[in-house]
């Protein structure tokens, strides 16, 4: 069965390049080893691309990353030369990537970035523009997680939905993998530089699913939530950020 699942895998992600934009602030500790888990995603069928960007970091993640990129031909780098946001950083990041087409990965642990080749299968086969990764799709097993941190992503996720008018069930993840020219198309139209980034991002999509066709998809990843004691830095604050740009985004977005 393994193997039937690695040769699906490999047919899907047959000749294209994947750039994997990953924000770091202060995440010294574990941004080795989330680099070292993207590039053995590589095969002979697909090429990885790992664009850092640096949000002025304070605990040595800036050498860290350069040791990485003079190690790895496949790392590329970038500095903000003071601390953005997560938002920012990700638009930094999507107008450096090359690749076909274009994920996020946080530099922490949560997400298993296998889950990246199940979500290139709808990019590559014709399917989709956009992929997200759900936290929340049935599938044979899942972690379990906290009840107020999923009561409010579902509740933030619901309102995201009835504003835009998709249906999605993971708003606030952070694995969405788009075709570049797509990303390309809409980052210069972000503002939000910290978490406020995800609401607005999907706004974007909606809007782009009504009036240029683009076309959204989800599949089922996994998720190994980290405590605020090992370095988990969005709080509650953020969730009252995510309702305003909800509002902001769907309601009175910019005509461009």
């Amino acid at each position: 069965m393994n193997e039937t699942v690695q040769e699906t895998d490999d047919k899907a992600v047959q000749q294209v390049t994947l750039s994997l934009v990953v924000p770091c602030y202060n995440e010294a500790t574990t941004l080795a080893s989330i680099v070292d888990e993207l590039l053995r995603l590589q095969s002979s069928s697909l090429r990885v691309e790992v664009v850092i960007v640096d949000d002025c970091s304070t605990d040595g993640s800036r050498d860290v990353a350069r040791g990485i990129a003079e190690a790895r031909k496949e790392v590329k780098l970038c500095f903000h030369e003071r601390n953005m946001g997560k938002g920012a950083a990700l638009r930094t990041g999507f107008m450096e990537a090359t690749g076909d087409f274009v994920g996020v990965q946080d530099a922490d642990l949560e997400y298993d970035p296998l889950d990246y080749l199940r979500m290139l299968a709808p990019l590559v086969e014709g399917r989709a523009d956009v992929v997200l990764g759900s936290r929340y799709l049935r599938r044979e097993s899942r972690r379990v997680l906290r009840f107020w941190h999923s009561t409010m992503n579902r509740f933030l996720t619901l309102a995201s939905n009835a504003l835009s008018d998709i249906d999605v069930t993971d708003m606030e993840t952070c694995y969405k993998l788009f075709r570049r020219d797509v990303i390309r198309e809409i980052a210069p139209r972000l503002r939000e530089n910290r978490f406020g980034f995800e609401p607005e991002v999907i706004a974007e999509i909606a809007h782009a699913t009504r009036t240029r066709g683009v076309r959204l998809a989800e599949v089922a990843i996994d998720y190994r939530p980290r405590s605020f004691s090992e370095g988990k830095k969005i709080g509650w604050k953020d969730g009252v950020r995510a309702l305003y740009c909800i509002l902001r985004y769907n309601l009175f977005r910019r005509r461009q």
